[in-house]
């Protein structure tokens, strides 16, 4: 079993930033990649970003690039998500997630190939 526990939401002005961290324990050396998605009221979860654990690939959806961070510090378990540039539109509760089994291509764009996921931190950007 791995545990996520996210933390750094908040409010924010549009334009402002938000860093996000997601803190792992349990089964750690399981892990194959962890990620973001978020889930806005009333839509279906989304993919943000993913990051391979060991490595360096980086994965993006279309809506955060060049605004968005992914990045991981390995000693300490935890995965981080740089969000600058923010939009009303990227409020949402923004959920970590972990796999592990391999992924590759369009796998790493699908919550269906995760395994673990945390509780969410809500993001809520003004206009």
């Amino acid at each position: 079993q791995v545990q996520l526990v996210e933390s750094g939401g908040g409010l924010v002005q549009a334009g402002g930033s938000l860093r996000l961290s997601c803190a792992a324990s349990g089964r750690t050396f399981s892990m194959n990649g962890m990620g973001w998605f978020r889930q806005a009221p009333g839509k279906e979860r989304e993919f943000v970003a993913a990051i391979r654990w060991n490595g360096y690939s980086t994965y993006y959806a279309d809506s955060v690039k060049g605004r968005f961070t992914i990045s991981r510090d390995n000693a300490k378990n935890t995965v981080y998500l740089q969000m600058n540039s923010l939009k009303p539109e990227d409020t949402a509760v923004y959920y970590c997630t972990a796999a592990t089994a391999p992924l590759y291509g369009s796998r790493w764009y699908s919550l269906n190939d995760y395994d673990y996921w945390g509780q969410g931190t809500q993001v809520t950007v003004s206009s």
